[in-house]
């Protein structure tokens, strides 16, 4: 889920990009995050799931071969980044999380069984879960694809972060704001989910575009630090501690200001908390990353590709077929442009 910051992020610190705008750009994307997109959004009208003839669920396949093959094509050098060991803190998280998708599920049966098609597909949204095979799946996709990807120590998120703030890649991409916290530099966001999509719970639906939140910009219009930001994430809420009820973004954001301190905060509010909130900050300021990793984009493999996506998962052979001659029609293309870019700059 993430903290939820989105409030008080000001317009001025968010560009609204095309995707040939990460042209050249090396990316580091949070795999958990935009694996979950896919399963959650890639259904059928009763919301199910895609599935092969096994019963095994591919919509996160669909959604990483094609979207992983848009990137490609526009010259974008992604890199996906995996969860490794969830710190000891999330594990309550992780339990809730477990018992609302449990919850979501049951909804799920009764809105089928009641033939209401549109709170059916809200419910399975909610309880998809990402379960080892999907990862495994997803991770030998990407293999074939020529396309790197990472398996972090702990937080998939904060190794993106890590990343995009030592210099590795450009940015680094998540649905959630806590790339901020992990101190990325640039924040991309709707990666996965540009275009129309339905307001929850609404008839209504927006247009989604690609975002880039620039964390400079973002501090000096707030006139804080990351430090600062970390000190409201703990009063809003965070993976590793659930904040101080009735407390949102803009309260934070004013408390911080005056206050400095969560301590403080807590003491003005006359508020006590049996929680360690300096470990959440540690957690937050020094994340567990991997500093010793090699990204290296490669050929496409064809026959490798179709293998796991046609003989293993039943896709359509003609459909990934168009795929990977588009792609690699636009490589050359693209290719091209690069080098006439570089010959004209003296590179």
């Amino acid at each position: 889920m993430g903290v939820k910051l989105g409030d008080i992020v000001p317009p001025q610190a968010i560009e609204k990009v095309k995707l040939d705008f990460f042209k050249n750009k090396p990316i580091a994307i949070d795999g958990y995050n935009i694996l979950y997109q896919f399963i959650s959004t890639i259904r059928g009208p009763d919301g199910r799931p895609l599935m092969d003839s096994k019963g095994r669920i591919t919509s996160h396949l669909s959604g990483l071969f094609f979207r992983t093959v848009n990137f490609l094509e526009v010259g974008m050098k992604p890199v996906y980044v995996f969860d490794g060991q969830p710190p000891q803190l999330k594990k309550e998280t992780i339990q809730k999380r477990i018992a609302l998708r449990k919850s979501a599920e049951e909804k799920y049966i009764v809105a089928m069984a009641a033939g209401d098609l549109e709170s059916a597909r809200k419910y399975a949204a909610q309880s998809a879960t990402l379960e080892k095979y999907m990862v495994d799946s997803s991770i030998a996709l990407l293999s074939a694809l020529g396309v790197p990807y990472i398996i972090a120590p702990s937080e998939g998120e904060a190794q993106a972060a890590y990343m995009a703030r030592t210099g590795h890649v450009w940015g680094s991409a998540s649905q959630d704001y806590d790339s901020l916290l992990f101190g990325t530099p640039r924040l991309v966001r709707n990666l996965s989910i540009v275009g129309k999509r339905k307001l929850p719970g609404k008839k209504e639906y927006v247009e989604v575009e690609i975002e880039v939140i620039y964390a400079d910009k973002l501090f000096s219009i707030l006139n804080i630090g990351r430090e600062e930001l970390i000190e409201m994430a703990i009063l809003i809420g965070t993976d590793y501690f659930e904040g101080i009820k009735g407390i949102g973004p803009k309260k934070a954001y004013n408390y911080i200001k005056q206050y400095g301190r969560v301590e403080k905060v807590l003491v003005a509010l006359n508020e006590e908390l049996q929680f360690d909130i300096e470990a959440v900050r540690e957690i937050l300021r020094n994340p567990e990353v991997s500093i010793e990793f090699t990204l290296e984009w490669k050929e496409i493999d064809r026959e490798q590709v179709k293998r796991i996506l046609c003989d293993e998962h039943d896709f359509s052979e003609e459909r990934v077929d168009k795929a990977i001659d588009s792609l690699l029609e636009k490589s050359k293309v693209t290719r091209a442009e690069t080098r006439l870019d570089e010959w004209f700059s003296g590179g």
